[in-house]
């Protein structure tokens, strides 16, 4: 039989219609994690990764220390996302200015660099709790990395504000972030799972939908607290190519179906308020890196560049031996870009090493700007801060002595004043004091007390009428580990002489924050000798250049340099500078504004072209 031409094909194309279509090709995602392999774009792919944070790093500066990292052999930058520089108060969102992943991300794939980010909630990284914004503290009794309802749905809201940012440039999505690590080595913190689950779901119903791993310490112990089997792990560990080793092999044997990375290859140390300055080897965190990528091992180097715990950023840590260990305000790491991001002898020896391991010439490495010695300039007397309180905080009676959290109150110090309706003779004990404390009577220093001695107790005999001011700084709340869970700030339990507990107090929060600097006098009486006072001066500049403020002679406090909190000073050492960006510098005059706590002898301030480490002691090797 035969068809009429037309319906013939009319036919024909009714068969094609009605036959079942051919399988579509799956398309192959733009990252993925097969078995021990990474993938990129279907093909293995070895992460060569080195940390950078931004909040540490002035924006202006972004682009260049990127471009740094890509010059040294690397293929990926790996960033956490800090909550509390996000989500400053309750519902209150900042990713602008300094604070704007985004923008550094896409700097970062615009520089040829993929993306590992750590979003958290909690980060460690040295910073004040971890990472956790202060005002969860006021609410009593919540307890961080917990199934605490309180504490998840605040970190719920944090995950869907982030996602609304930065989702849609995840690997998913043809984007730059790689992968996102699931909280952070929570093996060193407890071992609920059902927690690690919780934020697992909170980060996937927010959106973040790329591969997820978990990051612990290199023993059985620390991964089976902080991994879940269906999420990648990576292992992290310091030292050299024999660490390095025992740390894959103890990853390979938890996981022997995983991927082999080294999620944080500690090729630097960070340093402490009074301790040694930590130094380590170029050679040997060459050697780990040659080890690593001989047998394709994937790893992160933190830090590649650890920049400046700028403003209140800087946390603390604490020890068997020492109950209180306050971070530097540098967090220079020794790394392979110093604090101003000049490459180090530990950059040219890993740049050596990756050179070796990849297909292609690395590119040239970029001429950084180099600091310059600034000349000295004179700071005058703008008033002693007990003179200055009116205008730098609202008074609030209370019963008892409270945590500043208590009183809305998230870094800076806070002023504890009562008038003595008798005579006070015995000893003054400042019960679970965080951090330090000037003690003042009328106005005149009679001691002070340190969290990081133990010390909370002064001998007094002050007479009936007296005007008792107990100024406590807040230096950094604890970030690692147990005792991170109650770091409130302040006095947090109460204030006795001998064993009576004293009432009656009118407490001067003091955040110290740009509203309350700009109400203080251009000039003011010098503060009572040794007592806590601000200096205001005046640097004057050709052009804009890096620099390093010498605090040398200023005893202990901070330093805003046009309206820039650059951070805490203090004679102690190992730091005696303070790392001035050019970019928060104009040409012309720049006000510079001194909070000075201590004695001291200096009336100037001048720029140094190299920071200064004044270490009680040699440096301490990693």
């Amino acid at each position: 039989m035969k068809f009429p031409p037309t319906l013939a094909a009319g036919l024909l194309l009714a068969f094609a219609l009605a036959a079942p279509a051919a399988p579509a090709a799956t398309p192959v995602p733009h990252f993925a994690i097969d078995g021990a392999r990474f993938l990129l774009d279907g093909r293995p792919f070895v992460i060569r990764s080195g940390e950078m944070h931004y909040p540490r790093i002035p924006r202006a500066a972004w682009r260049e220390r990127l471009r740094m990292a890509r010059a040294m052999g690397l293929n990926t930058v790996t960033t956490y996302a800090f909550w509390s520089q996000h989500e400053p108060e309750p519902g209150q969102w900042d990713f602008s200015g300094q604070n704007d992943l985004r923008a550094f991300i896409e700097t970062a794939a615009e520089e040829g660099l993929h993306v590992i980010l750590r979003p958290g909630p909690y980060v460690c990284a040295e910073v004040d709790f971890g990472g956790f914004p202060a005002w969860l503290l006021r609410t009593p009794g919540l307890r961080v990395r917990s199934m605490d309802a309180r504490y998840l749905a605040a970190s719920a809201r944090y995950f869907q504000r982030l996602a609304q940012e930065v989702g849609d440039l995840q690997s998913s999505r043809g984007g730059p972030i790689l992968m996102l690590q699931l909280e952070n080595e929570y093996g060193s913190f407890g071992r609920d799972r059902d927690y690690l689950r919780a934020v697992q779901a909170q980060m996937r119903e927010a959106g973040f939908d790329a591969p997820l791993f978990t990051s612990d310490g290199g023993a059985a112990w620390l991964f089976d607290g902080g991994t879940l089997a269906e999420v990648p792990a990576v292992v992290n560990f310091g030292g050299g190519p024999g660490d390095a080793k025992a740390a894959i092999d103890a990853l390979a044997a938890w996981r022997p179906a995983g991927p082999r990375m080294a999620g944080e290859y500690w090729a630097g140390w960070f340093d402490h308020w009074g301790e040694q300055r930590h130094r380590t080897s170029p050679e040997d965190a060459a050697r780990t890196v040659e080890g690593m990528l001989s047998q394709g091992v994937s790893f992160n180097l933190y830090m590649f560049h650890g920049g400046t715990s700028f403003g209140w950023l800087a946390g603390a840590n604490y020890s068997a031996a020492e109950p209180y260990q306050p971070d530097t305000t540098s967090y220079d790491y020794d790394a392979a870009l110093d604090e101003a991001g000049r490459p180090t002898p530990k950059y040219q020896a890993l740049r050596e090493v990756i050179a070796r391991h990849v297909n292609e010439p690395l590119p040239p490495v970029p001429v950084p700007p180099r600091p310059q010695a600034l000349p000295a300039f004179a700071l005058q007397p703008a008033g002693g801060l007990l003179e200055q309180l009116a205008l730098l905080s609202r008074p609030q009676a209370s019963r008892w002595v409270r945590p500043m959290e208590e009183f809305g109150q998230n870094h800076g110090y806070i002023l504890y004043r009562k008038r003595l309706d008798a005579a006070a003779k015995g000893q003054l004990v400042l019960d679970e004091l965080r951090d330090q404390a000037t003690v003042l009577a009328d106005g005149r220093v009679i001691g002070r007390l340190d969290r990081r001695k133990g010390e909370k107790a002064l001998a007094v005999d002050l007479p009936a009428g007296t005007q008792l001011d107990l100024l406590v700084e807040a230096m950094g709340r604890i970030g690692f580990g147990v005792r991170m869970v109650d770091e409130h700030k302040g006095i947090t339990r109460a204030v006795r002489l001998d064993k009576q507990v004293l009432e009656g107090w009118t407490v001067h929060p003091l955040p110290l924050d740009a509203a309350s600097l700009r109400r203080l006098p251009a000039t003011g009486a010098a503060p009572e000798a040794g007592a806590p006072g601000f200096w205001r001066g005046t640097l004057p500049l050709a052009q804009p250049v890096d620099s390093f403020l010498d605090t040398r002679g200023w005893g202990k406090g901070q330093v805003w340099v046009n309206g820039h909190h650059l951070g805490r000073f203090w004679h102690i050492g190992p730091q005696q500078t303070l790392y001035l960006p050019a970019s928060w510098l104009k040409a012309g005059a720049n006000e510079v504004l001194v909070l000075a706590t201590e004695p001291h002898t200096a009336t100037t301030l001048q720029g140094l072209a190299e920071p200064v480490y004044d270490t009680p002691g040699p440096a301490a090797a990693r």
